[in-house]
C-alpha cells in the first residue's frame, strides 16, 4: 500500500512539474528548432557542477540570447536535470584533473573529514576549479549533442500538440471574383433591351 502510494505521488508530482507545463509549451506552437535548442542549453547549464547557481545562470543566458531562446523550456529543462547533476559532479571533477594534470582529490572518509574541519581548503578549491573546468570544455559537446537529439522529437510533439491554426489559403472565388466583375459591363452591354434601343435609333 505504502509502495503504491509513494509511486501515485511521485507520478502526481511528476505531471504536475513536468508534463503539463511542456504541454502548455507545445501547445502555444514554437518553432521546433528554438524548443530543442533552448532544451539542449537548460540542461546544460542545469549540469553546472556548482548546486544553487544554475538558475542564476539560466535567467542571465535567457537576458543574453533574448528571443533566440525560448525562456520557459530553459528553466523547465534545467529543472528536469537537477537529479542528472548531483550525479556527474565526479565525472566532471576526473575530466578537470584529466585535462590539467592536476592530482586527484580523494574521496574517502579521512579527505572529508579534512574537508569538514578545514584543513584541505587548498585542495577543495583546486578541486572545484577542476569540475568547473572539466564541465566548461565539455559543456559544447552536451549541448550539441542534446540539440540533435530533441530536435526530431520537438518536430514531432509539436506536430502532434501544437493549437496554433496554420494560415489559411485564399479560396479561387475570391481571385476570381474581380474578373468577373470586370466582365460583367460587357455583358450588360449586349442585353436585349439595348440591341432594341438601338435598333429604334437607327
Amino acid at each position: 500500500m505504502g509502495k503504491r502510494f509513494g509511486f501515485g505521488f511521485l507520478a502526481s508530482w511528476f505531471r504536475r512539474k513536468v508534463v503539463e507545463p511542456l504541454h502548455q509549451i507545445l501547445r502555444r506552437g514554437a518553432e521546433p528548432k528554438q524548443l530543442a535548442f533552448s532544451a539542449a542549453l537548460g540542461i546544460t547549464l542545469g549540469l553546472f557542477p556548482i548546486c544553487g547557481v544554475t538558475v542564476f545562470l539560466c535567467g542571465l543566458v535567457i537576458a543574453l540570447l533574448g528571443s533566440r531562446c525560448h525562456a520557459p523550456t530553459v528553466m523547465l529543462a534545467n529543472f528536469i536535470a537537477t537529479p542528472i547533476e548531483l550525479s556527474l559532479m565526479i565525472p566532471f571533477l576526473r575530466f578537470g584533473e584529466f585535462v590539467t594534470g592536476g592530482p586527484h582529490f580523494p574521496l574517502s572518509s579521512d579527505a572529508l573529514k579534512k574537508v569538514f574541519t578545514g584543513q584541505a581548503s587548498w585542495e577543495v578549491l583546486q578541486s572545484i576549479l577542476h569540475a568547473l573546468l572539466g564541465w566548461l570544455v565539455a559543456a559544447p559537446f552536451i549541448l550539441g549533442g542534446l540539440y540533435v537529439l530533441c530536435l526530431p522529437c520537438f518536430k514531432m510533439l509539436v506536430s502532434k500538440f501544437s493549437s496554433v491554426p496554420s494560415s489559411p489559403k485564399k479560396p479561387l472565388s475570391s481571385i476570381s471574383s474581380p474578373l468577373s466583375s470586370i466582365s460583367s459591363p460587357r455583358k450588360s452591354l449586349n442585353s436585349p433591351t439595348e440591341v432594341r434601343l438601338k435598333v429604334r435609333d437607327v
